[in-house]
């Protein structure tokens, strides 16, 4: 017999717009009610959202960031030991680019570490001969791009240049980013930025980072302020903990926390992509097909700026057999 708060949660699949209240109930499921809870997550994907996103990136500007966020290696806060440099070349990044298109990936992002780009300078204008590039090299590839804040003078150049997606996550329920995330800058101009780019039509992918020290609550109130935002896809990363960061001591979240999360967040955005980052193969190992059963109907593939991910031919694999 399904659980009372699971049976209520059922008319998303008419249609119905899920309640924060009713949410909350459903994160103090346990035990085999969880399965239940994943399982109308499932449903409500194949109704919804079926199609698969596969994404893959490079990491073309690495470490030296002015911020401190908490979890990351590439703060200059922090004492990771990772590879720091510079805007890498146009030439690099294409030839990366035909590297995920001929193993059959499609869209394709460049990121960059830093706080964003406000003006036009000539590294912001190597990105857009670069994403020119990729556009005339490998026809029907979808160029997408993280670059962090933006300004409308820079919006509008990406706008104008066809990125497919602007990466921009919110990593956590925004009341409490400063306290979890950064205190080196606010949340606010990430949600500004978000706007800027819907002004443009340019569609957008924000999430976050699960794992943080966050409640479940904090996880339904950042799933609602990006249905909210009108976000196209939602990234959820599971923390990797990377020794030299704040976090680095972090304990790991259990796979039933993490499935159940996920299938909160496609209760509250039934129609958004819903994609799966890092943590993947390092935090679900064995797991990977339950959160794609959970609500899941996308994921990042080929590494993660400074982990390293699967093979994009290992994970186009995986893709068809979950299809069968």
């Amino acid at each position: 017999m399904l659980n009372s708060a699971i049976e209520k949660a059922y008319s998303v699949l008419d249609g119905a717009k899920i309640s924060k209240e009713l949410c909350l109930e459903l994160a103090t499921l346990e035990g085999e009610n969880i399965l239940d809870l994943t399982s109308l997550a499932n449903k409500v994907k194949n109704k919804f959202k079926k199609d698969t996103h596969i994404c893959t990136i490079i990491n073309a500007k690495s470490g030296n960031c002015s911020e401190n966020c908490k979890f990351c290696a590439q703060s200059s806060h922090n004492k990771a030991e990772i590879e720091s440099f510079d805007f890498v070349s146009c030439e690099q990044i294409v030839n990366k680019a035909g590297e995920a298109y001929r193993s059959g990936a499609r869209s394709f992002g460049i990121v960059t570490s830093g706080r964003g780009y406000r003006l036009v300078n000539e590294e912001f204008k190597e990105i857009l001969r670069t994403i020119d590039l990729i556009h005339e090299k490998f026809p029907g590839s979808n160029v997408c791009t993280a670059l962090g804040n933006l300004s409308e003078i820079t919006a509008a150049a990406l706008a104008e240049h066809n990125i497919a997606h602007y990466n921009l996550n919110i990593q956590t329920n925004p009341d409490k980013y400063n306290t979890l995330v950064s205190t080196t800058h606010n949340v606010n101009d990430r949600i500004e930025t978000i706007k800027l780019l819907h002004k443009y039509n340019i569609k957008t992918c924000s999430g976050g980072i699960i794992g943080l020290g966050e409640t479940i609550n904090d996880r339904i109130e950042m799933a609602f302020a990006l249905k909210e935002m009108k976000v196209d896809i939602i990234p959820l990363n599971v923390l990797i903990p990377v020794s030299g960061t704040p976090l680095e001591n972090s304990l790991p979240l259990s796979v039933a926390e993490i499935a159940k999360t996920f299938a909160l967040f496609r209760l509250i955005n039934p129609g958004k992509t819903l994609k799966f980052a890092a943590g993947r193969e390092t935090v679900m190992k064995d797991f990977q097909a339950l959160l794609m059963l959970s609500g899941a109907n996308g994921f990042l593939t080929g590494g993660y700026l400074t982990t390293r991910g699967r093979m994009v031919s290992e994970d186009l694999f995986f893709e068809k057999e979950l299809q069968k």
